[in-house]
């Protein structure tokens, strides 16, 4: 069955209370897939970004069918069908990872995914680092992790982004330089650059699937979680996740963590390093002509070998870690 045709068995929104900002009304847009009484560890999926929403993970909830994992996937405040907050663009006060720790918390209580059989953490780019962040606190019901394209801090996804740009012919590489240096993201030149940039390195699937094109406009359409933590561009960083690092706290993960990436990723090799060297109990795939969207690529049948690496993972039934 493939993700488009996957039906949700349950959704709906978490009323969402913000540390500091309790006058505000809140909530988080959440669906579910499968059975979460069931006996197995429900996986909990943690959307990129950050803003990009959950449709471009839906591939994720083949997990219920495949292996029997419930799997919950959500939108984090400020895009999707969550509660947006446009007058808050800019603050970057705000828009801290304390915030999405709290609405993860505030889901996983609401949900009761601690009790029982507990839950998995599959986070994607953005939410990568969150989940490592996350897993780093040792959070009650955490059974295993997985680390998607993730970046172990952002200034090592800065280098990478870099090491990215820096295999482009060298008119584009300038190209985008002077957008940077000039602040104007939007000239001919500059943008034929961030189109190959995009199929080389970010998904290398053409036409884009319709799940990514949703994506694209979640980030487009409200840009004030991506512009105020990231910044104007994926090629100049600058806002409040610029100083962001989980390496001092890798080594306090105890979930057994699968990390992966793809061959041309923008979270390349430079970002996986410190995950595997600094946790525990970890694996590491490089998916071979994978980009940062490997889950999403068809050709020689990449999606589907990401699907079961992580299902395979995933399934404890009659399995060890090893």
């Amino acid at each position: 069955m493939t993700a488009s045709k996957l039906k949700p068995t349950a959704e709906g929104r978490v009323p969402f209370t913000i540390p500091g900002k309790e006058h505000l009304s809140c909530s988080t847009y959440y669906k579910v897939f499968g059975d979460l009484s069931s006996d197995a560890p429900r996986v909990v999926v943690l959307h990129g970004g950050p803003g990009g929403g959950h449709e471009y993970l839906l591939s994720f909830a083949q997990l219920w069918e495949r292996y029997g994992l419930p799997v919950v996937l959500y939108d984090q405040i400020g895009c999707g069908q969550s509660t947006h907050l446009p007058e808050t663009a800019g603050d970057t006060n705000f828009w801290q990872e304390p915030l999405f720790v709290a609405e993860l918390d505030n889901l996983l209580d609401h949900l009761h995914l601690r009790d029982g059989p507990g839950f998995h953490l599959l986070g994607q780019s953005w939410g990568g680092i969150l989940a490592s962040s996350f897993a780093a606190s040792r959070p009650r019901g955490l059974q295993r992790l997985v680390l998607a394209s993730a970046l172990a801090s952002m200034q090592l996804s800065i280098q990478s982004i870099k090491m990215c740009q820096k295999q482009l012919p060298l008119e584009m590489q300038k190209a985008i330089d002077k957008a940077v240096q000039e602040g104007v993201y939007e000239g001919p030149a500059f943008l034929e650059a961030a189109s190959v940039f995009q199929k080389t390195f970010i998904i290398r699937e053409d036409p884009l699937p319709a799940e990514m094109v949703q994506a694209f406009k979640n980030l487009t359409e409200d840009k004030t979680v991506y512009g105020t933590m990231f910044g104007p561009s994926v090629f100049n960083c600058n806002g409040s996740l610029a100083p962001w690092t989980s390496i001092p706290r890798l080594h306090t993960i105890t979930a057994p963590t699968l990390v992966y990436n793809g061959e041309f990723d923008t979270s390349g090799d430079i970002g996986q390093v410190p995950f595997f060297e600094l946790i525990p109990r970890v694996r590491w795939i490089t998916f071979p002509n994978g980009g940062h969207m490997c889950h999403l690529e068809q050709a020689n049948g990449l999606a589907e070998r990401v699907l079961t690496v992580v299902g395979d993972f995933l399934d404890q039934h009659g399995r060890t870690y090893d």
